[in-house]
């Protein structure tokens, strides 16, 4: 027997957030997530989602044993501004039963259905930037930090209970840092063909001295940067800062780069060391003992940079902005001595990156599809 109930207690919380540890036991490509910091994500009164949203978590469960897992939202600010809703899905985990995922998807269905919204669309943790997608494609090395992972039969259980691709998939590349590579000196030269061309076209470090002066300066390059997508929801200064304000402990401001046209932002394309090379050694935090891991791992640097955003804002596209932040990135980066850098998640069809990223010798890595769904509605008189 399958049933589907909400999170409520102390217990139930614990066992939805652990619950992952059934699914990925002896998985190597699995960074455990830090419960600490999932503790806080789910929390209403800490969670940032909940600033602006509601949510709600539940178990599935199985013949008495936990069986799976789901959370559902709304974002009650991109309701707002689309005049829509929609019930973003989150937190997916199953076990190899699509029974327990049908009663899932079907939970989730009735509550979107309940508070009038549209569809449902997935998935992501409660943060458009944290586990977005199902992984389709890529299963020989772990993902980069804020990149997901899953078994490989969870596609074919969103596929099978209707849900349809959303949107382009992201890809996420590899690049190999070495100056030396054909597809990399090609670069170097075009980006000094582009400076003597255009002086008043700089790129620069971030300024964490000016901290507020360039979270505006983020906020407006992803908000008009971004603006062209269907279904773009503009960020607020809020969703900036947190995703900024966490990495400043971790951050080379060297790797953050700003590109200026006369002084003015014209794009930017921030880096950060891949964590998950440290993460996937410390078992989420899970038991106290494993804080000696994270002793044991602290002055561990990784090799792999991750880059999250590539932003150029669109009357810059055939300036060579884009071309001068990979170009500056590449010298800066392997002068510090990483080997090779992640870029993720990008659109399969995004016309600025996907060509700098192939033209210095980009590989594909790994593939995740968003999902989305129509809710049925309740039949008349009902």
């Amino acid at each position: 027997m399958i049933a589907v109930r909400p999170v409520r207690t102390a217990r139930e919380k614990s066992l939805f957030l652990t619950f992952p540890w059934k699914i990925y036991q002896g998985d190597p490509l699995w960074v455990p997530p830090l419960l600490p910091e999932r503790r806080k994500m789910i929390d209403p009164r800490r969670g940032k989602f909940f600033v602006h949203g509601q949510a709600d978590l539940f178990l599935a469960w199985k013949d008495g044993r936990p069986a799976g897992t789901i959370s559902c939202g709304e974002d009650l600010s991109a309701t707002r501004s689309r005049g829509f809703g929609e019930c973003q899905i989150g937190f997916f985990e199953c076990v190899e039963d699509y029974a327990v995922a049908e009663a899932l998807f079907a939970q989730a269905e009735a509550w979107g259905r309940a508070r009038g919204l549209r569809r449902l669309v997935g998935t992501y943790n409660l943060d458009r930037e944290d586990g977005r997608g199902v992984l389709i494609e890529g299963r020989d090395r772990p993902a980069a930090v804020y990149c997901g992972h899953n078994p490989p039969y969870y596609p074919a259980f969103f596929e099978r209970y209707g849900f349809r691709k959303c949107g382009d998939d992201g890809l996420a590349y590899a690049i190999e840092i070495d100056l030396e590579q054909p597809p990399v000196r090609r670069l170097l030269r075009l980006a000094e063909q582009i400076r003597r061309r255009k002086p008043n076209l700089r790129v620069r470090g971030a300024n964490l001295s000016d901290r507020d002066g360039e979270i505006e300066r983020i906020l407006e390059l992803q908000n008009r940067g971004l603006a062209h997508f269907p279904d773009f929801t503009p960020y607020t200064r809020a969703d900036i800062e947190a995703m900024v304000l966490p990495m400043l402990d971790v951050v080379d401001p060297d790797l953050v780069l700003f590109a200026e046209v006369d002084g003015r932002p014209a794009g930017w394309f921030p880096a950060v060391p891949n964590l998950n090379e440290v993460l996937i050694h410390l078992n989420g935090l899970r038991y106290p003992w494993d804080y000696l891991r994270a002793l044991r791992y602290a002055r561990h640097r990784p090799q792999s940079l991750a880059i999250k955003s590539v932003i150029v804002l669109p009357e810059y596209w055939d300036t060579g902005v884009g071309v001068l932040l990979f170009a500056e990135m590449a010298v800066r980066a392997a002068a510090k001595g990483y080997r090779w850098a992640d870029l993720s998640l990008t659109g399969e069809n995004n016309p600025d990156t996907r060509p700098l990223a192939l033209r210095m010798g980009a590989k594909i890595y790994k593939r995740y599809r968003f999902y989305e769904k129509e809710i049925v509605p309740d039949p008349p008189g009902r």
